[in-house]
């Protein structure tokens, strides 16, 4: 077996899943793909059985988070990246994830740079992304990787690691990485526990995903909502006073108002 797995999250039928599973399907070295759902469909299954995919349902709790570490638990390998359905990879993000682990020490999770998809069109630059990159600016040198006090400064600020991007490095990662609970920063939640770990956070400046920004999207729908504004609290407060984490959230808030499709 290889030592990757892409597990795609599939929910109900989405447009955008072939795209996606060509792209992790088409790397230029060789992988795992799997495919995990907790709605069943013949659409999901008849694309499962075009490109010859093993496919999960999780017939246990759903949920955003219960879906990923159902998913997450599926793959078998040592290596894991939880694909959402919507995203799109490049050729050789398998490649150079393999390549850049080997160089770390403990290596806990990789993640990369990424793009946007914005009505079909690829974004590579827009000012959230610009944000992001300058906040990972440390994390360009992996003399830095190790360091739990940079990258815990860096997510004092917010979550710029893109969750598509991550791969999990298993035997350095807990059996359970996501908690029930949160809709919106699950994956803030992850990033801040995991850096309390001993071992790297490994990080390569190419841009190896694209995010699709879409209305239907979970994303979309939560900013709408605002359902994001508590659990960022939640999220500030367990690096700053809460005063400051107050100030923090107001100014999130507006750079994440680019997430929106205008």
């Amino acid at each position: 077996m290889n030592k990757h797995t892409f597990a795609v999250c599939a929910y109900k039928e989405s447009e955008y899943l072939e795209e996606c599973i060509r792209s992790v399907k088409g790397q230029s070295v060789s992988t795992n793909v799997i495919v995990a759902t907790s709605t069943p469909n013949l659409y999901i299954q008849g694309l499962c059985e075009k490109y010859d995919i093993p496919l999960y349902i999780n017939e246990g709790e759903c949920g955003i988070t219960q879906d990923w570490n159902f998913a997450y638990k599926k793959a078998e390998s040592e290596y894991v990246t939880i694909a959402h359905q919507d995203d799109v990879y490049d050729t050789h993000y398998v490649k150079e994830m393999m390549d850049m682990l080997q160089t770390a020490t403990k290596p806990i999770i990789f993640f990369s740079d990424y793009g946007e998809i914005r009505n079909g069109k690829f974004v590579i630059k827009n000012n959230l992304l610009t944000i992001k990159r300058i906040m990972l600016l440390p994390l360009r040198f992996n003399l830095l990787w190790k360091s739990r006090f940079v990258r815990r400064r860096i997510l004092s600020l917010g979550s710029p690691i893109c969750c598509p991007s991550v791969t999990f490095v298993k035997d350095n990662c807990p059996i359970q990485v996501f908690q029930h609970g949160f809709r919106a920063d699950e994956d803030w939640e992850a990033w801040e526990m995991l850096s309390k770990r001993k071992g790297s956070f490994v990080y390569s400046p190419k841009k190896l995903v694209y995010h699709r920004i879409h209305g239907e999207s979970e994303t979309s729908k939560i900013l709408e909502d605002n359902a994001r504004t508590k659990e960022d609290l939640i999220m500030f407060c367990k690096f700053w006073p809460l005063p400051i984490a107050k100030i923090l959230v107001k100014l999130y808030g507006t750079s994440e108002k680019s997430n929106k499709l205008s």
